[in-house]
């Protein structure tokens, strides 16, 4: 192979994204054939790399790449420290390294697509504020339409006035609401801003993944059809 940029050499093996190999480098935790590794510094095959001392690169190299569903409990936190918590890592017990597409908080449930495609979990990462994530959203008080057209149109939060986005009740404390953005807890203080409380969240689908019958704490790898529709998917956003 050609030799490439280290962060998306290790990317592409599924160690970890592409940032943050740029931050172990800036931290002086990454050497190169014995030598320190400098920000874009291209490598291959042929090239021992280690962090932290510890060799890493050709032997990721030999897992199949895979894109797993997971329908993450409550409790669970998408972290690589759980700080008194489980972490996904801990609870799934993978044999490979896995990145998160899209975070779920400790108290929200559903669907959490996981991959150690690096390349794929940094394109989907690139478009996280355009594609569409629905979730199923119970709260401590009967909905109303004041509510639905308050959140459907956008409230405002520190980070700005949300995106306008698609709403229904589906129950008389639940609706379902579709976000193209990613900020943090951006439901629970939607919510919060039109004074009520979540109760519950659960994510339902990231674009055309759909969490389906998937059982909590349960994980399965996406069907061919299911990839295919959404590399294709991460590439037109």
């Amino acid at each position: 192979m050609d030799k490439i940029r280290i962060n998306k050499y290790l990317s592409e093996i599924g160690y970890c994204s592409r940032r943050k190999v740029d931050e172990l480098i800036e931290a002086g935790r990454v050497s190169v054939n014995g030598g320190e590794c400098t920000p874009g510094m291209k490598v291959d095959d042929s090239d021992e790399i280690l962090i932290d001392g510890k060799a890493v690169g050709k032997k990721l190299q030999d897992v199949a790449l895979k894109v797993l569903a997971f329908n993450k409990p409550k409790g669970v936190v998408c972290s690589t420290e759980g700080q008194g918590s489980v972490t996904v890592d801990e609870y799934l017990k993978l044999p490979y390294r896995v990145f998160y597409v899209g975070r779920l908080d400790k108290d929200s449930e559903g669907l959490l697509l996981l991959t150690n495609d690096g390349e794929l979990a940094n394109d989907i990462s690139k478009a996280r504020n355009n594609h569409e994530k629905e979730y199923v959203v119970n709260i401590d008080r009967p909905v109303t339409d004041s509510l639905l057209d308050r959140l459907r149109g956008g409230v405002s939060l520190e980070e700005g006035r949300t995106r306008p986005c698609k709403v229904w009740k589906t129950g008389e404390k639940s609706f379902h609401i579709v976000l193209t953005q990613g900020l943090n807890r951006q439901i629970r203080r939607m919510c919060g801003v039109c004074g009520v409380k979540v109760v519950r969240l659960r994510r339902i689908r990231i674009m055309n993944v759909k969490l389906g019958d998937l059982e909590s704490g349960k994980v399965r790898e996406l069907t061919e059809t299911e990839l295919e529709e959404l590399r294709k998917g991460v590439k037109n956003e």
